[in-house]
């Protein structure tokens, strides 16, 4: 059963990577035989570095990913080394699930409401009288402006959530108490010792969600186009452009800049890699040069982050019941409910569209991912962990185009099969990598010992391993769940425009339409996951108070028949 199930992943979840880039590849070379293009040509990469503005698109995106990652890992390190250990690190935890089940589109559509130059921010300005046109330009360079700082501020505060649960396990396996201690006997403080013993480690060990973070930077289009540059764009959101031109005899452009972009995040994984290599192993003089070292503000930054998550919450609510809101009223001068009753019968459908969907893909994300590290356990011959990874670590758009294409050739018209199957594909890497350090924490030897008293393997897997993962298999359910509602380009392109879900629709209003629609469907669009993650949560603490009860009856029972018994 097992090497069947493996087999089944290969086919869902690591083939369709190749055929996506040959597909893509072939096509930017002008072979399109559908389109009766049967001579190949560079033309296609031609027309990319042809457009006229190109070249300052794509050191927009190289600039937006590499600046977002590394201002995210900044900002992940101060928040471990102020607070890992402390009665702080409990409240982050805490914090972790509803910021994790943010979306990044509902996230950047509450930043413009945000920061956009008739947003809260400038309306709080002026209330204090800090209003003004030198102060309403600075902040307008928060929103579409054409240097990207947005962007880059945006991605890096949502990235730090995700970076910090990675985190959980990497600090783990380093023992940063042992280390403190060690540093502690040698003279170093505990920031000193965070710098020079515990960053090199965690940095190394982090490699994996870092290069995930900054392809998903790198090729990002649904949140560019909320709050990115819009004249020249990044290049993602170009590439996307011109996927949408509905000329098709320009179609090899569109695969050549798919192709561009791929090279793009090789480069960047190098670049990644080069630093990382620089920082921990080629230039390490810093780690031993004296007890040079210093506390950041973690507790502060952390702070101010979950404050602007927090605020987004009430003023994307306020938005969607505001009738008339007057600049720069800090509140609604009249609220109604009619964009509530008008959009409902709409949103409804919409809403059990997006929930099919990704319970369908997370379900068998998770079976899939239970599957692989089982046999990962059992059978030495397995594929690679950064071979399940390329999902997260290739552009979108690189893989799609070859994706659809091999579609056509076996059920075209299966729309919500392949979008389905597309979300599988691309919430699989996350589940795995989420149940990756459970599976390897958990104990084998107790697994050993129920079989060596008689028990059969999936009895002993379902009485005692699943008892114990439990909570780890509901949040990596909630996360494959939180990955598929969030998934934008795979929806359109498998789709056809023929599939909405809760991000396909917020994307498409942010851009001009009216604010209190949008604010409904990104109410939504950050509700289903939060409910998720709460349901997960909930399961997992009823599972383990139930655990307790049960052990502490069975303990109560066998005190009771080893008293004595008097006549």
């Amino acid at each position: 059963m097992l090497r069947a199930g493996y087999l089944l992943i290969l086919l869902c979840c690591v083939l369709p990577t190749l055929f996506g880039l040959a597909g893509v590849a072939v096509s930017s070379v002008g072979y399109i035989p559908p389109l009766a293009m049967h001579s190949p040509s560079l033309d296609g990469f031609s027309m990319v570095f042809d457009w006229e503005g190109v070249w300052q698109s794509i050191c927009l995106t190289v600039c937006t990913a590499l600046l977002s990652t590394y201002l995210a890992c900044l900002i992940t390190f101060a928040i471990l080394q102020s607070s890992w250990g402390t009665a702080f690190w409990r409240k982050v935890e805490v914090s972790l699930s509803p910021l994790l089940a943010v979306p990044h589109v509902a996230f950047a559509i509450g930043f413009a409401f945000l920061f956009a130059p008739t947003g809260m921010g400038m309306r709080v300005m002026e209330l204090f009288g800090f209003g003004g046109a030198e102060n309403a330009a600075d902040l307008a360079l928060m929103v579409k402006d054409p240097y990207g700082l947005g962007l880059i501020v945006m991605l890096a505060l949502k990235e730090v959530p995700f970076l910090l649960l990675m985190s959980l396990s990497v600090l783990q396996q380093v023992n940063v108490k042992n280390v403190e201690k060690a540093a502690a006997s040698l003279g170093y403080s505990r920031a000193q010792a965070w710098w020079k013993c515990v960053f090199p480690q965690w940095l190394a060990k982090l490699r994996f969600p870092l290069l995930a973070v900054m392809a998903y930077g790198l090729s990002v289009v649904d949140v560019a186009l909320i709050i990115g540059p819009t004249n020249p764009p990044t290049f993602a959101v170009l590439v996307w452009q011109w996927f949408n031109d509905p000329d098709l005899a320009l179609l090899p452009r569109a695969s050549a800049g798919a192709v561009v972009l791929l090279m793009i995040s090789l480069m960047l994984i190098g670049v990644a890699r080069l630093i990382e290599w620089g920082v921990t192993q080629g230039f390490r003089r810093w780690q031993y040069s004296g007890r040079c070292g210093f506390a950041l503000p973690g507790k502060s930054v952390f702070a101010v982050l979950l404050t602007l998550s927090v605020a987004m919450v009430p003023i994307t609510l306020l938005w969607s019941f505001a009738q008339r809101w007057r600049f720069p009223d800090l509140l609604p001068s009249r609220y109604s409910l009619r964009f509530w009753e008008y959009e409902w019968s709409s949103i409804v459908g919409t809403i059990e569209q997006s929930i099919v969907i990704a319970l369908i893909a997370a379900t068998l994300a998770l079976g899939l991912a239970l599957l692989a590290h089982e046999y990962r356990l059992r059978h030495r011959v397995q594929i690679p962990g950064y071979v399940i990874a390329v999902p997260m670590l290739v552009p979108q758009l690189s893989i799609l185009f070859g994706m659809q294409v091999a579609t056509l050739y076996v059920a075209g018209d299966a729309h919500f099969f392949w979008v389905c199957w597309a979300h599988l594909f691309f919430a699989f890497p996350y589940v795995y990598l989420s149940l990756d350090g459970p599976w390897r924490s958990y104990d084998e030897r107790l697994t050993r010992a129920a079989l060596s008293l008689g028990k059969s393997p999936l009895n002993v897997w379902l009485r005692i391993k699943l008892p114990i993962l439990l909570p780890a298999i509901l949040y990596a359910w909630a996360i494959g769940i939180s990955v598929s509602l969030a998934q934008y380009l795979p929806t359109l392109v498998l789709g056809a425009g023929r599939i909405t879900t809760l991000t396909t629709e917020a994307v498409a209003l942010s851009s001009g339409f009216d604010r209190r629609v949008t604010a409904i469907y990104a109410i939504w669009q950050a509700l289903l996951p939060f409910l998720f993650f709460s349901l997960a949560i909930l399961i997992s603490h009823l599972q383990v108070k139930y655990r307790r009860v049960s052990f502490k009856g069975l303990f109560r029972n066998e005190l009771m028949s080893r008293k004595p018994r008097h006549s």
